[in-house]
């Protein structure tokens, strides 16, 4: 947490908090406790307290209750502007074109080296970082397979899969069904991407 000086702004670091929805939502919780919300941008919500301070214990345990909590230290603040990048990457910039692969994209956005972003995340998350783009990029497949816009051909270039072959393999080692079978059932096995 970032105190403001002569003021009662202050930045609060949320983890979990990656996607757009999550900002509306917490705007509102945050403004229900009494808070006027100055900035709110994914991972992060600058404040200005109420006129009876809330603790950051109650603050805690309010984004608790939702799935979110404070990230007090600077692994967890890390771990948080991956999971942003990642997500960035994948499921908003789709991956067009495959210039940019995914670990200068997360280097470049964060600014430390790729080696110690991938055993901070290890260390604190139950997977690795590589794990994890792997996951949100079968999230993103299933998505785009839903759509029915594109073709898996296509699927796989956007995703910057060598061939169609490959995306088939790895969908199904993470999901347990082919590609085939995934369109051919309820198509309830989706994860949120902030779940991953």
């Amino acid at each position: 947490m970032e105190k403001q000086e002569n003021s009662h702004t202050e930045i609060l670091y949320i983890k979990n908090m990656v996607c757009n929805c999550c900002k509306l939502f917490l705007k509102e919780k945050f403004e229900a406790l009494g808070f006027v919300v100055n900035d709110i941008a994914l991972g992060k919500i600058q404040v200005f307290q109420p006129a009876k301070p809330v603790s950051h214990e109650t603050i805690n345990e309010m984004l608790k209750g939702y799935g979110f909590e404070l990230a007090y230290n600077r692994d967890d603040r890390i771990i948080g502007e991956i999971k942003i990048a990642v997500i960035e990457l994948i499921h908003q910039l789709n991956n067009v074109d495959s210039i940019v692969r995914k670990s200068d994209y997360i280097v470049e956005k964060i600014g430390l080296s790729y080696p110690y972003l991938s055993k901070v995340f290890s260390e604190h998350e139950h997977q690795t970082l590589e794990k994890y783009i792997i996951l949100q990029k079968i999230e993103r497949i299933k998505h785009l397979i839903d759509n029915g816009e594109y073709t898996l051909s296509e699927i796989a270039y956007m995703m910057d899969y060598s061939s169609v072959q490959y995306l088939s393999n790895q969908f199904k080692s993470i999901t347990g069904m082919t590609v085939s079978e995934y369109k051919e059932s309820d198509r309830s096995s989706k994860t949120g991407i902030d779940h991953i």
